[in-house]
């Protein structure tokens, strides 16, 4: 892989530099630029395309979701990780939107923080894999998504799954572990393994939470949530 190229946004000049201090002594990243706030981020995102760009969701004028929203509709192929210490299902669920890829507490150590550039690089979401850490916030984000199938009339007849993989979508939609998977469907945890990569080649998805969006907005499967 190439070097990767990240623009830097954030208010406040002292985050930046702390930044680029770590990255710059990397060779496989570049600094494309920084920016104070929003606007800045759109025109510098314009004028350099870089791959990465990590940003501050409270930023001057256009905020951070904003701004996420604005540059995955021109530059679809940029890995966005926003910084915030905000950490509930209605902003985990309007950064999926936005499309970013990764959320970051402010305090993140250094080593994830790498390692999460890496998965971003490679076109992976890590903000699936916190939803799925978390049980409450899990629940907000599906129920969301859930209405938005409802609101936006996106439910699809056909689907390339099997019944055999719709039912262990559904089943990880529900958070289950690949063993209570197995257990449940009375088949081995390997069966489960190769029925989860069948899933992510079919859908052209990277994770299980992708897939899980994916066929929920088309009506694929049902997810019953706490309570329901």
């Amino acid at each position: 892989m190439s070097v990767t190229s990240i623009v830097l946004v954030h208010a406040h000049a002292i985050f930046r530099e702390g930044l680029r201090h770590h990255l710059q002594a990397l060779p496989d990243f570049r600094i494309a630029g920084e920016a104070s706030n929003g606007q800045q981020a759109i025109q510098l995102v314009d004028y350099t395309d870089p791959d990465l760009v990590l940003m501050e969701v409270d930023l001057p004028g256009i905020n951070g979701l904003e701004v996420s929203r604005a540059l995955k509709r021109t530059h679809p192929h940029v890995g966005i990780i926003l910084f915030s210490n905000a950490l509930d299902g209605d902003f985990v669920v309007k950064a999926i939107r936005a499309g970013v890829a990764a959320y970051m507490p402010r305090n993140i150590e250094w080593p994830i923080l790498l390692q999460t550039l890496i998965e971003v690089r490679r076109g992976e979401y890590p903000i699936n894999d916190l939803v799925l850490s978390l049980p409450d916030v899990a629940s907000q984000v599906l129920a969301a998504f859930r209405q938005m199938v409802v609101d936006e009339d996106t439910q699809s007849i056909y689907s390339p799954l099997s019944p055999r993989e719709l039912e262990v979508l559904e089943l990880v939609a529900a958070g289950r572990t690949n063993k209570e998977i197995a257990q449940r469907l009375d088949i081995s945890n390997q069966t489960v393994k190769n029925h989860v990569s069948s899933i992510l080649r079919k859908l052209a998805v990277n994770d299980r939470t992708q897939a899980v969006v994916y066929a929920m907005r088309r009506g694929w499967i049902k997810v019953v949530l706490p309570g329901d």
